[in-house]
């Protein structure tokens, strides 16, 4: 009886094997890692000209990084919602009244404007202001834009400072465009060399600085706004009714 049982053991046996093979087989091909073929090299960044000698004279200074508290504002809480845009702006001309460029400058035309908001408010320079946490402290910053001549505006952002205004941005130029981007200030301006272009640069709160820095500066190409045309009138066999009526 041992040699009768002894094949039908090794057959099953064999079976047993043949389907554990199958069945690793199966999960082999399901699951195994495939070669997504040659990947390319990494390339690091190459510094041209490295002997080159350091510089020896100050870049010249446009203003960045450059605040200022501004004279005679109080900031009850440090809500800057509080203020008056107007007197604000009117403040730091009278700090610098002989000062018609940079960080401080503004068009004579622009403060005689300034003076007289209150008379002709639709004359005032001052646009709309806007608030924005653009530090990152959970308070609101005062964003102001002010109309000068030449179709320049001026940007200034203010910061709530232990019941005092820091001025922590100002700059100028022909500005066609201001976005709040999160906590960036953008600003869009032509680009009068390459046609069909315009420049982007988002200011940024730096914490070092303690200032608000223009930190991404880009050239970016603008598509044309096409202006719809005509809607086509249906066709008919007689006259228009407006022709009909100039006829008569």
């Amino acid at each position: 009886m041992t040699r009768h049982r002894r094949p039908a053991r090794a057959a099953l046996l064999l079976l047993t094997a043949g389907a554990a093979a199958l069945l690793l087989s199966g999960c082999g091909n399901a699951g195994s890692l495939e070669g997504a073929g040659a990947t390319p090299t990494a390339v690091g960044p190459v510094h041209l000209w490295p002997d080159l000698p350091k510089p020896t004279t100050t870049p010249l200074d446009f203003g960045e990084g450059q605040t200022e508290r501004v004279p005679g504002i109080k900031v009850p809480g440090d809500d800057v919602r509080a203020l008056d845009p107007v007197a604000v702006v009117q403040a730091e001309v009278r700090a610098h009244p002989d000062q018609y460029t940079g960080a401080d400058g503004l068009y004579e035309e622009t403060v005689r404007q300034l003076n007289q908001c209150r008379e002709k408010p639709k004359g005032c320079p001052v646009l709309r202001a806007y608030y924005r946490d653009l530090t990152g402290d959970g308070r609101d910053e005062l964003i102001l834009g002010i109309k000068m001549p030449e179709q320049q505006l001026a940007v200034r952002c203010y910061m709530p400072d232990r019941g005092a205004l820091t001025r922590i941005m100002s700059t100028s130029d022909q500005l066609i465009g201001v976005e709040l981007a999160g906590r960036d200030v953008i600003l869009h301006s032509v680009s009068a060399g390459i046609p069909g272009y315009e420049y982007r640069t988002a200011w940024s709160w730096d914490d070092h600085q303690r200032a608000m820095l223009p930190t991404r500066d880009e050239i970016i190409r603008v598509e044309p706004q096409h202006s719809p045309g005509p809607v086509p009138r249906p066709k008919t066999s007689g006259p228009s009714p407006r022709s009909s009526a100039s006829a008569r």
